[in-house]
């Protein structure tokens, strides 16, 4: 079956749903947007920047205005808005499709599964690798998506001309989309995403509780800073993420751990052709993922 495009209802208006909505107006994907959240505020404010069109706070007028639902709110917030969006659209013969941006994947798809275990035809489930630092719907760019990759989680449920009109949505925003499963997504974010934020939290929450912290961030360079730029991220949004995802990013958490333990016996025994080695290795990777990256910008 073909699915309607005029009308996306984004589901929490902040960095990630107003850059949507922004992009897919301007490479006019949809006509018309409509926010839906608890926060005022910022309902207000995109519609006095432009990102969206009107807004509501009742979710059952959000659902029957959409033709495709987006629900960009924090990873435990959305498994709850899709268990709420389902049960408004149950049994309609001509049900919007919803999709989503969360971080992980596991706990969405565990709400979303009817008896047999599969999603239902409508509901494709989503992650845009993208983001800042910075948030709210202020902070929304319509460039925010391109040549950054989104994953999707297709189910075999799911109807295959549904996953395909959220692929060409995202492909309107100058993504890349891939799609893997959604043990593989959560296992390849807690490492490559989840991790290094959980890393950077602990490493300045450790450091401001020095005594020497004043001087600590007074000197610290810019490899510091490069580093736990990720810190200034939401805290909730990471705790929700954090607690979502939890056995992967556990299992990431201890391969690190096991890998820094082995560092340190390098740094304790001034073992320096085995730290050589540790380091080599990594600039390798590094500069390996590097020219990957570099390819990709060349590529567009």
């Amino acid at each position: 079956m073909a699915y309607k495009t005029e009308t996306v209802a984004i589901l929490g208006l902040g960095l990630i749903g107003g850059s949507l909505a922004r992009a897919l107006r301007e490479n006019r994907f949809s006509q018309r947007f409509i926010g839906y959240g608890r926060r005022l505020p910022s309902l207000e404010q995109g519609v006095a920047l432009g990102v969206i069109d009107e807004y509501t706070q009742d979710l059952g007028e959000a659902v029957s205005a959409a033709d495709i639902i987006v629900i960009a709110a924090p990873t435990l917030v959305a498994a709850d808005l899709l268990d709420e969006i389902l049960a408004l659209t149950d049994g309609h013969a001509h049900a919007p499709l919803v999709t989503d941006v969360a971080s992980v994947k596991g706990n969405l798809h565990a709400r979303a599964q009817r008896d047999d275990g599969t999603l239902p035809p409508n509901v494709v489930l989503g992650h845009p690798i993208a983001g800042s630092e910075r948030s709210g719907v202020a902070a929304s760019d319509a460039r925010l998506f391109v040549n950054h990759r989104v994953i999707l989680t297709p189910d075999v449920g799911n109807d295959p001309a549904a996953v395909d009109t959220i692929a060409a949505m995202w492909t309107a925003t100058g993504a890349d989309v891939v799609q893997m499963s959604v043990k593989d997504h959560d296992t390849v974010l807690a490492a490559t995403s989840h991790l290094p934020h959980a890393l950077a939290y602990a490493l300045v929450d450790a450091l401001a509780q020095s005594d020497a912290s004043d001087d600590i961030f007074r000197f610290a360079a810019g490899g510091f800073r490069d580093f736990t730029r990720i810190a200034s991220s939401d805290p909730v949004m990471w705790r929700d993420i954090a607690i979502a995802n939890r056995d992967a990013l556990l299992s990431a958490i201890d391969t690190f751990g096991e890998h820094l333990a082995i560092l340190r016996e390098q740094v304790a025994a001034s073992d320096a052709d085995g730290m050589e080695a540790t380091f080599t290795r990594a600039k390798t990777a590094r500069d390996e993922f590097a020219a990957i990256l570099a390819q990709r910008q060349r590529g567009h």
